[in-house]
């Protein structure tokens, strides 16, 4: 009675593989983003593993969506509400996101500096991980979103102080975020088997 109880609905489940769908995505954006700032230099192939890493969530992603009909549906309308608003939600922040990445990257470029794009890009990631966290109630959210503001800020400095050439700058950012990316996968890769787990011994 009790497995039954806590067993996760299938909509929770595919929102995990859903998730990791997005973390293989920005995984690999954000590598790519490192690559221009390493290109030229053999470092790059340290980037190889976050490239492995977004593989291995896609992997797991399409397991996830293979098992979500043995998972129960949502039913009670409480929850059919919670799920509405999360959704809702999401789709606000995502979309306040995107505003927010346009109107700083046009600031930072008619301010003339344009080396503070990639930062800028990073920043508003960053904070978007905020609301994200009260949302969905994730404490890991926080985590995130202090760590990817962090590496923004840093780059913010490093460009403006000149500490480091752009495309040092660019490599800094593409690799700070991608550890946060790769970490929020980690992190559903773990919800992910926990889901699984649940199941009949049979699957």
């Amino acid at each position: 009675m009790d497995s039954e109880k806590h067993i996760l609905p299938g909509a929770a489940v595919k929102g995990i593989a859903t998730g990791l769908c997005m973390m293989a995505f920005f995984t690999l954006m954000w590598t790519g983003i490192a690559f221009g700032g390493l290109h030229g230099t053999s470092w790059w192939l340290f980037l190889l593993v976050f490239a492995a890493f977004a593989i291995l969530f896609i992997i797991r992603a399409i397991k996830l969506f293979g098992v979500v009909k043995y998972f129960p549906a949502l039913t009670s309308a409480a929850d059919l509400a919670e799920e509405k608003r999360m959704g809702k939600w999401f789709g606000i922040i995502f979309g306040a996101e995107g505003l927010g990445i346009f109107v700083g990257i046009n600031i930072v470029i008619n301010l003339g500096y344009p080396d503070l794009v990639i930062p800028t890009i990073a920043l508003v990631v960053g904070l978007h991980f905020f609301p994200l966290a009260k949302v969905f109630k994730r404490t890991v959210d926080y985590y995130l979103a202090g760590w990817a503001t962090l590496i923004a800020i840093m780059a913010f400095v490093f460009t403006l102080n000149k500490t480091m050439p752009p495309n040092f700058v660019m490599a800094f950012v593409g690799i700070g975020i991608a550890i946060a990316t790769s970490l929020y996968g980690f992190y559903m890769l773990v919800k992910g088997k926990e889901a699984i787990g649940q199941l009949p011994a049979t699957n």
